[in-house]
């Protein structure tokens, strides 16, 4: 006798073990908000709490992937404690790799479920609007780019989701369930932390109108259409989206003691550190380490902390990464002479703890936004030429040492002159970023996303051999076709061709991109619309 599924039964395992999804997003937003604080018992206590519900969970629900990374944060945690409450950058590192990992695990299980995939601490965005079917397609493409979104159809069953949890921001429409104004200002009211509103009208409106909005929290005004890639640009802008590494600080001193106190009060804080007594190690050390901040020791035997700076501000790469000298020098004059000889801040020994840690992140904060100013292309966001080709030549030098696959691919939108020609510009700039968002939500974190150029784009893809190169880029080439964009006479859409090389003995970064081009225009020239791997043929 053939035994039938039961419906119901796998329902209800599906709802079991979106618990498990629940719980993972309770652990990365306990340790996010530890990221932004300094770590104490409390906090430790917390993620310890939650990591343990996410393993009873995870067994609970046969969701192995979940429980091995719970368990492997477990055992961090545990050496934590063992290490009386001390943080080290070893520890440091180990858990935020696994929190990546945990961000980017989605449902598995033996039944056929759609894969529920995390993205990074995003909670869901609640779209509220009158048009029913345009909130459905909205949250479907909202969907293609990764990000969660619930169509909601009524005020009951908004008030529902908002009761069950706050979203990430709501998109509502000024009409929806002939109150929205006045329904957006119910759900704000005593909350310590608002959420994100985007108010659309599908008609112009009224100064009023939008007044309202504005008093209602409303901090954008959307009219006439709405498309994914334009409503998640703003999302990503209004809710902030956390940046959760670690930030990175090198420690230059003579003195293993000083040195290892200053480790210590920084690892506190969630801060990795990489410290040297030999300050003629330090250009290998910055090379490999790559850290937001240095702080250099004043008076060493081999080589001063003045000197130093000097050295390593004759390097283009290293020009704006701040420089705190850490001193027992109390002399002013001496402190500003040395604060010009690269420096960007002057600290006195004994310093305490809270101040150290508050003047490294601080600085060390407004150096990644610099940074990202410096290296990144205007429109999407994305590295720019040059930094795309920097990046790429650090993960072949990365590659070789740990003999690691390395895959590099080159993509361009087809027929994007005549999308400028037949659209206009604006949408060309639409389509462009919508393809960079796309990228961003689809690829790993320690993938590297490039705009090279015009409609061309880069990745750099570590630690990842052909056939996952293959894999992913052609899902995302797929993925990325079923989007489209509001326009006249009709909605358009757009795909890209996808060229890919692999790193092999005796290539360079730039022998790489020139295998990695060469493919691209292999997969031009045999019709577009398809991913193509370097042959040599």
């Amino acid at each position: 006798m053939t035994e039938h599924p039961d419906p119901s039964r796998d329902r209800l395992k599906h709802h079991f073990a979106q618990r498990v999804i629940h719980q993972a997003r309770q652990v990365l937003e306990v340790w996010q908000r530890l990221q932004r604080s300094e770590w104490n018992d409390a906090g430790m206590a917390e993620l310890s709490e939650a990591n343990l519900r996410l393993l009873r969970y995870a067994e609970r629900f046969e969701q192995i992937e979940h429980a091995q990374l719970a368990q492997s944060i477990g055992v961090s945690l545990d050496e934590v404690m063992e290490n009386r409450g001390r943080l080290n950058s070893t520890l440091i590192a180990r858990l935020n790799q696994a929190m990546q990992r945990l961000s980017r695990t989605g449902l598995r299980h033996s039944d056929a479920f759609e894969q529920t995939f995390l993205p990074p601490l995003r909670k869901p965005v609640y779209l509220a609007l009158q048009d029913a079917q345009r909130a459905e397609r909205l949250a479907q493409q909202l969907e293609f780019f990764g990000l969660a979104a619930q169509a909601l159809s009524d005020e009951r069953a908004f008030r529902a989701a908002i009761s069950e949890r706050h979203p990430a921001a709501i998109v509502m429409d000024v009409d929806f369930a002939g109150a929205g104004l006045e329904l957006a200002n119910s759900v704000q009211e005593g909350l310590e932390q608002k959420i994100p509103l985007l108010f659309f009208s599908h008609c112009d409106t009224d100064t009023p109108t939008r007044l309202a909005a504005v008093r209602a929290g409303g901090q954008e005004f959307f009219t006439g259409s709405l498309d994914a890639s334009s409503l998640l640009e703003r999302i990503e802008v209004l809710t902030h989206v956390s940046q959760y590494d670690p930030y990175k600080v090198l420690i230059v001193d003579d003195s293993k003691a000083q040195a290892t106190h200053t480790e210590r009060v920084l690892n506190s804080a969630g801060i990795l550190t990489h410290t040297l007594t030999e300050p003629i190690l330090a250009m290998d050390a910055l090379a490999e380490f790559q850290p937001d901040l240095i702080i250099l020791d004043m008076y060493m035997p081999e080589c001063n902390g003045t000197e130093l700076a000097k050295v390593i501000r004759h390097n283009d790469r290293y020009v704006s990464v701040p420089i705190i000298y850490l001193s027992a020098e109390d002399d002013l004059d001496k402190q500003l002479d040395a604060m010009s000889e690269g420096g960007d801040d002057f600290l006195t020994k004994p310093i305490k703890p809270r101040h150290l840690i508050a003047t490294v992140r601080n600085r060390a904060a407004r150096a990644r936004n610099l940074k990202a100013r410096m290296v990144r292309d205007s429109l999407t966001g994305l590295y720019n030429h040059t930094h795309t080709l920097q990046l790429l030549d650090d993960a072949c030098f990365r590659a070789r040492r740990e003999e690691q696959p390395l895959a590099f691919a080159m993509l361009d939108i087809d027929h994007f002159k005549k999308v400028n020609d037949t659209y206009g510009h604006p949408m060309g700039d639409r389509v462009i970023k919508s393809l960079a968002l796309f990228l961003k939500q689809r690829l790993r974190k320690t993938d590297h996303i490039g705009r090279y150029g015009g409609e061309e784009f880069a990745v750099v893809l570590p630690d990842t051999d052909e056939q996952s190169a293959l894999k992913v880029l052609d899902e995302i080439r797929q993925r990325f076709a079923e989007i489209n964009y509001p326009a006249q006479p009709q909605d358009l859409s757009c795909t890209f061709s996808c060229g890919i090389a692999m790193l092999q003995p005796g290539l360079d970064g730039n022998a790489l991109s020139k295998r990695a081009d060469e493919a691209l225009y292999k997969a031009k020239h045999g019709g577009r619309n398809r991913v193509e791997l370097y042959s040599g043929d």
